[in-house]
């Protein structure tokens, strides 16, 4: 087949032979119907043959019926947060993706949708699940201000927004998921009357609701204010009232829980945090159980078949093979110490159980792996609530050994070294004008940020290889929870004009590091002569908790280990961090 015949085929008309194909030839450039070009020129055309064709049914002669039209009625629920209506919409738009919504609210406009991948990623240990959020300039009538004009450039301020929407989000959804997951959100109107993080919280876990996802409870996000000389916290507050509030304070929960508590304040007191965290969660609740009725309603059925399931009897057999030598080895202090021992455990634990022949095993290695980790929590959970005592050593009361240095660099405005067990962290503070300024280029109207603080945590900080470069998500969002919490020590403006930079490197992490940026920083910042007010230091604490029946010792700081916390914790946990 020649290239003129191939160009032939390719426009629908049937293979021909040398002899056809000149008859057809002639026929185009001969033809008793000339058109005219735009020059003028007289332009033979002849229509080609076509190679659609509508066969009829051989028996009755009739054809066949039209394929139906897709049904894109729009199911909506309404809700009401605060003084706002929030609406949510789904089944008219984006009817490919495994779930799709649109929410509204007043003017903002936002699109979401999750998809799942079709093949097995992960062994079950994670959830392999992405958060994208994005802002379009044209939502706020805008075009960047900068030389790209297109957007799509991940902004700081989307990254924090993704990993807001990511945290109460991911535990909703089971470790058995294995497949990828990702949550795609475009703000695509807004009209500046209230902050679009809430309400991402709340419309990705409507779009998980009414897909086939499998999603535990839906989850909902508010904003808590407190506004001065006001008892009552605001709910779902607008930016006009932000500007004057007190409290900052992001909440996302389920109907029974509270996922993820995140904000700042002006020095509130242990009473108002408990009102404002109440508050923020009886919306919640009124929320997730709008939403699960919709969804029941209107969603798709989840796909809980595709879950991985662990083999039966797996973790009885690796428990008996190395559940009291794990129990011990989790008991070991040092970092490094411990994870080597653990995993000669694992490794032994695979032999013993998975057998030596890898075509015969009767378990699989990473479902052995599976189960000596939920062996490690369980041992590690029962020595602190049973026995009060950590890993290292402490009880639940007393923190780590802890040493601070100032003036640590040279050269540098301002630095400090701080060091807590074996987590620490090298703080430098730099002095500039306005013009050194963090500007914003954004569908929001902000100031210029006066003071902004970067966060490094290089592999080596945990003894390990990995990349260098620009900052990862986790980087900008522990830059952006120190520096909110040390924002309101620094002075105004009149009393202090210049602009303050702030770098963390972590060196060491075993515990929380963002907590030890913030102490690192507030040394950098007295050593770099900055008049912080309202008290002499500023000090981070990180408490993690667990969704696990009531105990004396739920509380305990962070020691390198991922949890969630429950809402009923709250009071008792504020009194005793009061004391």
């Amino acid at each position: 087949m020649n290239a003129t015949h191939a160009r032939v085929m390719h426009r629908g008309v049937p293979s021909l032979d040398g002899s056809a194909r000149k008859a057809y030839g002639a026929a185009i450039r001969v033809s008793p119907s000339p058109n005219r070009c735009a020059s003028g020129r007289a332009v033979s055309r002849t229509a080609r043959p076509s190679s659609r064709v509508v066969v009829a049914s051989a028996e009755t002669g009739e054809l066949p019926p039209p394929v139906p039209a897709i049904d894109r009625t729009a199911k909506k629920l309404t809700l009401k947060i605060g003084d706002s209506e929030v609406v949510v919409e789904t089944g008219k738009i984006g009817k490919q993706a495994n779930g799709a919504v649109i929410v509204s609210e007043g003017e903002t406009q936002m699109y979401v949708t999750i998809c799942a991948g079709r093949d097995v990623v992960a062994d079950g240990g994670f959830v392999p699940l992405t958060v994208n959020y994005m802002e379009r300039f044209s939502a706020a009538g805008r075009t960047s201000g900068g030389y790209r004009k297109r957007d799509g450039g991940v902004r700081e301020h989307e990254t924090l927004i993704g990993r807001l929407v990511d945290r109460p989000l991911r535990p909703m959804i089971p470790k058995a998921w294995a497949y990828e997951t990702q949550i795609l959100q475009w703000v695509l109107s807004y009209d500046g009357n209230r902050s679009t993080d809430a309400l991402a919280i709340t419309a990705a876990s409507a779009a998980a609701a009414v897909s086939d996802v499998p999603l535990s409870k839906p989850v909902c996000g508010v904003r808590v204010g407190f506004l001065p000389g006001d008892a009552t916290p605001i709910v779902n507050p607008t930016t006009e009232q932000m500007e004057n509030s007190r409290l900052d304070l992001l909440l996302a929960g389920t109907e029974d829980a509270v996922m993820m508590i995140e904000g700042y304040g002006d020095f509130l007191s242990v009473d108002e945090m408990i009102t404002a965290i109440a508050a923020g969660h009886a919306a919640v609740a009124s929320v997730c159980r709008e939403l699960s009725k919709w969804a029941a309603e209107v969603g798709k059925a989840k796909a809980t078949e595709r879950l991985l399931t662990a083999p039966d009897g797996i973790y009885e057999s690796v428990k008996a093979a190395v559940g009291d030598e794990l129990a011990v080895a989790m008991a070991i202090g040092k970092k490094q110490i411990r994870g080597a021992a653990v995993e000669r455990l694992r490794s032994k634990a695979i032999e013993m159980v998975s057998g030596l022949d890898k075509e015969n095993a009767a378990y699989k290695p990473e479902d052995v792996r599976l189960a000596c980790e939920k062996i490690e929590s369980e041992a590690l959970r029962d020595m602190i609530r049973s026995r009060g005592t950590r890993q290292d050593g402490r009880d639940v009361y007393t923190v780590r050994p802890i040493s601070c240095e100032g003036g640590f660099l040279h050269r540098t405005h301002g630095s400090s070294l701080f060091t807590r067990g074996e987590t620490q962290a090298i703080a430098a503070a730099t002095l500039g004008s306005q013009s050194d300024a963090q500007r914003f280029d954004g569908i929001a109207e902000m100031d210029d940020r006066r003071f902004y603080l970067h966060y490094f945590f290089p592999p080596s900080s945990v003894g390990e290889c990995g990349r260098v470069g620009a900052a990862s998500r986790r980087e900008v969002g522990h830059g952006n929870l120190a520096e909110r919490a040390l924002a309101p020590v620094l002075p105004s403006k009149d009393e202090f004009p210049f602009t303050v930079r702030l770098e963390s490197t972590i060196t060491e992490s075993n515990g929380s590091s963002s907590m030890a940026t913030v102490c690192a920083g507030c040394l950098a910042l007295q050593d770099a002569g900055v008049p912080i007010r309202r008290c002499d230091f500023v000090v981070g604490f990180f408490f993690r908790f667990r969704l696990v029946p009531s105990s004396p010792s739920t509380l305990a700081p962070s020691h390198g280990l991922k949890s969630t916390f429950r809402h009923a914790h709250l009071s008792g946990v504020w009194k005793e961090f009061e004391s």
